[in-house]
């Protein structure tokens, strides 16, 4: 076969332009430390560090969410402490306003305390988190949530909704809580029915204490009243018992339910036990109200009202022993709350070592289809240059050779 000079030309600028191109790939993952830097280098690779690249950008965002979230429930978290330890200290002053040594001047003086404790209670109910949202409007978080009125009640501007964040595929923590739930839709009482004794009341009776004993007697006997009883106290410290349509209330004999009181005893019927002290005049009554609810402020307000009203020792103890009431389900329910953003914060934690320990494991994938083994590319560097090198030599010595070297 006769082989051509340009044949030859040819063939030796082609090899030297492959090198050359190889030579320049391999300077560029030495340089760059990749070994994919476009897609030609390895296309299968290439998809794989694409796919990789997503799910490290996901989990990033999903990082970023969990801490975002923590700061807001700690915050959260926190200021319900805070604000536990206002109701705390307004339960202390409360008790103590039940003393009957106490003079005018005193009363006074804890009703003041309590309107500063009401202040502080507001203003911790409006808090923000970190980027002045409100932790506590639902998911209206541009707005202050809780508003004084011009008669001094506290109203509720927010919403019953949730702020959520995305911390996985398909999971969703709630960020904050509706200030709603937290500090006015309150029950009263005992969390099932509240025992009042009367506002016109002239003897010194006193209604402490009070439970549902038995649930389905309780059910059964709201079922047909509504919940809602009047206890009439007669001569001789008898009483009986209507429900909320007048008509007497009957036992499981179809008889009136009724009997006589003994100061520091209970008076129970139809599933629920209510204990007194003191002595009823004739007439006094007490009432039963089921399902009631009452803001955390107006029971503040109510504390203060009947501190300044200069009613008797047995009015106040009757209104300060039902906003004490009050105070426990408030609390109750914080505590609650506090115990549901304890388990958000497991479950955030737990993600996050999730997603630290799946980030190390991504990195390392893609570092092992992406990087390029630094010793075989400088190796092969040293090589592919020197083989550059002999081929530009020996195409040198080719085009120089002629038949006319021959013949001189």
């Amino acid at each position: 076969m006769r082989l051509s000079t340009s044949w030859m030309y040819q063939q030796s600028l082609s090899n030297m332009l492959n090198q050359q191109s190889a030579l320049a790939a391999t300077r560029n993952q030495v340089s760059t430390g990749s070994r994919i830097n476009v897609a030609s280098d390895d296309p299968a690779g290439a998809g794989q560090v694409v796919n990789l690249n997503h799910i490290i950008a996901a989990n990033t965002q999903y990082t970023g969410n969990i801490n975002s979230a923590t700061t807001s429930l700690n915050t959260e978290a926190s200021t319900l402490n805070s604000a536990n330890s206002v109701l705390d200290s307004a339960r202390t002053l409360a008790l103590q306003a039940i003393n009957g040594t106490l003079s005018n001047t005193d009363r006074n003086s804890i009703a003041s305390q309590l309107s500063q404790m009401r202040d502080q209670l507001l203003q911790q109910a409006n808090s923000t988190d970190s980027n002045g949202n409100a932790l506590f409007a639902g998911t209206s978080s541009a707005t202050t949530p809780f508003q004084v009125g011009v008669n001094g009640t506290v109203s509720y501007q927010g919403n019953s909704g949730q702020q959520r964040a995305a911390v996985g595929s398909g999971l969703q923590i709630a960020t904050n809580d509706s200030g709603a739930d937290l500090f006015m839709n309150i029950p009263t009482g005992n969390g099932t029915f509240v025992a009042s004794a009367g506002a016109a009341n002239t003897g010194t009776l006193v209604v402490g204490a009070n439970s549902v004993t038995d649930q389905a007697a309780w059910t059964a006997g709201a079922a047909s009243s509504g919940g809602g009883y009047a206890i009439t106290f007669g001569t001789g410290n008898t009483w009986t018992a209507t429900n909320a349509t007048g008509n007497p209330v009957l036992d499981s004999s179809g008889n009136p339910v009724g009997g006589t009181y003994q100061d520091g005893g209970a008076i129970s019927f139809n599933g629920m036990s209510i204990s007194m002290s003191g002595s009823p005049a004739a007439g006094d009554t007490v009432s039963v109200q089921a399902g009631g609810q009452q803001d955390v402020f107006s029971t503040l307000t109510n504390m203060i009202n009947a501190l300044q009203s200069g009613g008797s020792d047995t009015q106040l103890t009757n209104v300060m022993s039902r906003q004490v009431e009050s105070i426990d389900q408030v609390q109750s329910t914080l505590s609650a709350a506090q115990v549901a953003i304890g388990g958000r914060l497991d479950t955030l934690q737990a993600q996050q070592s999730s997603y630290q320990d799946l980030n190390v494991t991504y990195q390392s994938a893609l570092s092992d289809v992406q990087n390029v083994d630094a010793y075989t590319a400088i190796s092969n560097l040293s090589q592919q240059s020197t083989a550059l090198q002999a081929s530009q030599q020996v195409f040198a010595q080719v085009k120089s050779m002629s038949l006319f070297n021959y013949i001189k």
